[in-house]
């Protein structure tokens, strides 16, 4: 009667602290130029290695520019971020997929794309949207700079052992309504902190009729209502993606992995500490109007009214739509926009591109927008100049970009001007976030795209 969730961690458990953490072994860890670099220097004071290199991939992400990248960072606090990362990797045995790696991108994008992201496996890495791994039925979590230096003095870590949480969505989607959606819907409901202290399991049929990519979407978000991380039982649409991937087990091995695979489920009377149940057809495509991304409703809604919100939220809600420059009570349908994004680790995959491209092709970007079309990954990249999704973008006005996190953060050149509006396929929506002053609406691909060819926010299913 264990939870998949119970069965993975237990098989990961090296020891335990009497009414303390458990010391939990590791699989992948995954590492990147912010979160790293004071780690790698407490391994240097203490004279000692990296446990197992093997384990531990790296690369550069936060801070890279997505135009010229063949040339130094003129920033220098990120230049000295992704060279610092670089001396590191070097100096401790470490793989480091650096800028101009054909396999360089967004490290929750290139850890799947790569088939080092593996059902059963623990994955952490210093990014609270690690849960992004999730998606494979994997136990994977963000970890702080102290608990990253752990992990490669030790391949271990202390964690206390999450409450579990399954959030199931029954019935089909609605057409023109994406894994973002669900996400949001699910956010907007449970609020920022209403998973605190829980990893949650994703089941239902809407669930199971989502791809790889759509999974990653709904997992990516979790950490976004308090979850400690998401994730999904792997299936045969698991399996059919990992096949294949450079690092993913072949021959024998990959016939034994799958057996092992099949048995990650939760058992039929798992018992969760908490059930939630959602239905498909109560989804549409969303928008969020405030500053945390569970302040969130359907496109064609109106913003809550003041009275609606109970006495402690007041000010946070008031203060919030202050900075967006909102209404309570106002509609946002029709609301001019100055700046489109599509990507960042939650919707930079080949499937968002192709989306955005399908949906714009034969149409013109507005003239007043500026967009930002970054591909999560070289890989990304190359597959969407393949299929020729970068010509229909360029006839529509299009032009993309270097791989990077882009304008999900404001940590390199891409940031929002104060004031702007932005609608964002990202994760965050936070005061300052895409820049200083920067206000930014979260939406699924279709939205930003029906908002980059409108100018405006629009229901994609209009067009």
């Amino acid at each position: 009667m264990n939870t998949l969730f119970d069965k993975i961690w237990d098989a990961h458990v090296v020891n335990t602290v009497p009414d303390g953490p458990t010391q939990l072994y590791i699989d992948r860890h995954y590492c990147h130029e912010v979160t790293s670099p004071q780690a790698f220097a407490g391994l240097r004071e203490r004279g000692i290695k990296v446990f197992r290199p093997g384990k531990t991939l790296c690369s550069p992400d936060h801070n890279i520019p997505t135009l010229h990248q063949d040339q130094p960072i003129a920033d220098p606090v990120s230049r000295n971020q992704v060279e610092t990362l670089t001396h590191n990797a070097s100096e401790f045995g470490v793989t480091l997929f650096g800028l101009g790696h054909p396999k360089n991108g967004i490290i929750h994008v290139i850890g799947p794309e790569n088939g080092l992201t593996l059902p059963g496996y623990t994955i952490v890495c210093g990014d609270s949207h690690t849960s992004t791994h999730g998606a494979f039925g994997a136990v994977a979590f963000g970890i702080g700079t102290s608990e990253v230096e752990m992990v490669l003095a030790s391949q271990c870590i202390l964690q206390p052992k999450p409450k579990t949480m399954r959030i199931t969505i029954n019935g089909k989607l609605r057409p023109m309504v994406t894994a973002k959606d669900i996400a949001l819907y699910i956010i907007a409901k449970m609020t920022t902190g209403g998973a605190t202290g829980y990893f949650v399991e994703y089941a239902g049929e809407a669930i199971r009729s989502l791809s790889m990519e759509e999974r990653m979407t709904v997992c990516n978000l979790s950490i976004e209502m308090g979850a400690r991380g998401g994730m999904i039982a792997p299936d045969e649409v698991t399996f059919n993606y990992v096949k294949g991937r450079d690092y993913a087990p072949k021959g024998d091995d990959w016939d034994k992995a799958v057996d092992y695979w099949k048995t990650l489920r939760s058992d039929d009377d798992a018992v969760f500490d908490k059930e939630i149940t959602f239905d498909a057809a109560d989804i549409e495509p969303r928008i969020t109007f405030g500053t945390n991304p569970g302040m969130g409703m359907g496109i064609n809604d109106a913003i809550p009214s003041l009275d609606s919100i109970d006495e402690a939220g007041k000010i946070s809600f008031t203060k919030s739509l202050r900075y967006m420059g909102f209404e309570p009570g106002e509609k946002l349908a029709g609301h001019a926009i100055d700046y489109v994004f599509l990507g960042s680790c939650t919707n930079g995959r080949i499937e968002d591109f192709r989306a955005f491209a399908n949906f714009v092709k034969g149409k013109k970007k507005a003239p007043g927008v500026v967009a930002w079309l970054v591909p999560g990954s070289w890989k990304v990249d190359a597959q969407i100049r393949e299929e020729g999704l970068d010509v229909i973008l360029a006839e529509a006005g299009f032009e993309i970009r270097q791989p990077g996190c882009s304008a999900c953060l404001a940590m390199n050149d891409d940031k929002v001007p104060a004031g702007k509006y932005a609608v964002s396929t990202s994760n965050r929506n936070f005061e300052g976030r895409q820049g200083p002053g920067a206000r930014t609406i979260l939406a699924g691909p279709l939205v930003a795209a029906a908002a980059a060819v409108t100018g405006k926010i629009t229901d994609p299913r209009t067009l």
